[in-house]
């Protein structure tokens, strides 16, 4: 059975060190880079299958190699922080980050972590073919299960992990009021604190990129107090 590959991109190497040691006894194949500039060289030349970016880096910090990441792959990123800011956490979701973990952290915590999104990947991912024969349809938008891609007005739009999974979600459960708990639910499979404010940011990228005017939503409209809800119809909730 072939190991997930997992980069680890922090200047902390004595960091490194030791989430290699720790991490390797989980099934993973762990690859760390000291500086930003290396940690984008190997992924461009080996690829991986997950990528641990530490936020506070000299020279490019952990937001630009993430946008940098974002440009070429839906690669899953999982941020590290070590103020253990919200507004750290907000903007690095706002860039497409999958995840993120404040300083200091256990490694136990982050094998989890990794684990859950490598886990939601592969669920994603490995759709039936009976299943996958037929997309997903919502107005003009056509989700290809199989290929992980959404087709909207024939063009093909650039979403991440996260955002793919969600909007799948959404459509699936069309006409349904979720709460956002629910919805975190989905997306990492772990608990949440009752005030966490990433879905919210989700939905926020989402609607920049399927909405005419995400400030006046069609398909994914709030619903005040609950969550959110997919719908094709124009009337508001």
């Amino acid at each position: 059975m072939t190991k997930n590959k997992v980069l680890i991109i922090d200047d902390d190497v004595r960091l490194l060190a030791l989430l290699e040691q720790y991490l390797t006894d989980y099934d993973l194949e762990i690859v760390t880079a000291s500086t930003p500039i290396e940690g984008l060289r190997f992924f461009e030349q080996r690829g991986c299958d997950l990528v641990v970016l530490d936020i506070m880096m000299p020279g490019l910090d952990g937001f630009e190699v993430c946008r940098r990441l974002r440009k070429v792959s839906d690669v899953p990123v999982i941020m590290l922080t070590a103020r253990g800011d919200t507004s750290d956490r907000i903007v690095g979701l706002e860039l497409g980050a999958d995840d993120y973990m404040p300083k200091p952290f256990e490694p136990r915590e982050l094998v989890a972590r990794i684990k859950a999104v490598l886990r939601r990947r592969a669920v994603s991912s490995g759709v039936s073919t009976e299943k996958s024969a037929n997309p997903l349809i919502a107005g003009d938008l056509v989700v290809q299960l199989e290929r992980r891609t959404v087709i909207r007005a024939g063009r093909q739009l650039e979403l991440t992990g996260a955002e793919f999974e969600l909007l799948t979600f959404l459509i699936k459960n069309k006409g349904i009021v979720l709460s956002r708990n629910r919805l975190l639910d989905v997306l990492s499979g772990r608990d949440y604190l009752p005030f966490d404010r990433s879905i919210d940011v989700h939905i926020s990228r989402l609607r920049q990129k399927i909405e005419d005017d995400p400030k006046k939503p069609h398909y994914i409209k709030t619903v005040w107090g609950v969550g959110y809800v997919f719908t094709e119809r124009s009337e508001d909730i």
